[in-house]
């Protein structure tokens, strides 16, 4: 645990996630509409500065909150001992309100209507799965750079997000904030309400097998 207040690290909570779904939502959509109709074009739009982002984020915030951002990553934390069920609980409130703020302030600078529900279906095994193995590889990505080479946990977590873009089939949300969020938002990066609840639990059963994998893999050394 470090020095700060937990007010202090509820804001960087907030304030990183809201800057990471204003990322995700906002170049979505400045993605599509750049993009004439070339879905391609306009997801790697979106997926760059995605991953750029989540490096500035976690180079700002890591040293006052952890930089989790992520409700799975928090609770990854707190099955290994590292963050308490209290500070869990607001940790996880303030992810929820910040990415919510993020879209709405994404819609804001883009004109667009302030108060959207998503209609793109992401539903499915595949991507259910899809969830699970996103969740895995960024918790992954997180504890194993943390316990060889803390300082490339930024850069670790941005290149697997920008990766999971691409080689899921669920472009990768491995965050029940960015879920609830991009619930939020009818525009190129929404998804139907009714399709995040799989997510969310996928996404959680993916960051707690792989912390049981670096349990089991680092027995000895953490």
């Amino acid at each position: 645990m470090n020095d700060y207040s937990l007010s202090r690290r509820l804001a960087a909570e907030f304030i990183g996630t809201a800057l990471l779904l204003a990322t995700v939502v906002g170049s979505g959509i400045m993605g599509e509409r750049l993009a004439g109709g070339n879905e391609a074009l306009a997801l790697l739009g979106n997926t760059i500065p995605t991953g750029a982002i989540l490096i500035v984020i976690i180079l700002i915030f890591g040293p006052v909150s952890g930089a989790h951002f992520n409700p799975a990553v928090t609770a990854a934390f707190l099955v290994r001992g590292e963050i308490g069920a209290r500070d869990s609980l607001f940790y996880i409130v303030f992810q929820l309100l910040g990415g919510i703020a993020g879209v709405l302030l994404a819609h804001y600078m883009f004109e667009a209507e302030l108060f959207q529900i998503g209609t793109k279906v992401r539903a499915g095994p595949a991507q259910f799965t899809s969830e699970i193995v996103a969740a895995f590889g960024l918790v992954a990505a997180i504890l194993g750079t943390l316990s060889f080479r803390p300082e490339a946990v930024a850069y670790a977590v941005g290149l697997f997000i920008s990766a999971g873009y691409w080689f899921t089939a669920s472009t990768s949300f491995a965050n029940p904030a960015v879920a609830v969020a991009r619930a939020l938002t009818d525009t190129f990066s929404g998804i139907r309400p009714i399709d995040a609840p799989p997510f969310i639990v996928a996404q959680f059963i993916g960051a707690l097998l792989a912390v049981w994998l670096f349990k089991w893999m680092f027995a000895g050394r953490q």
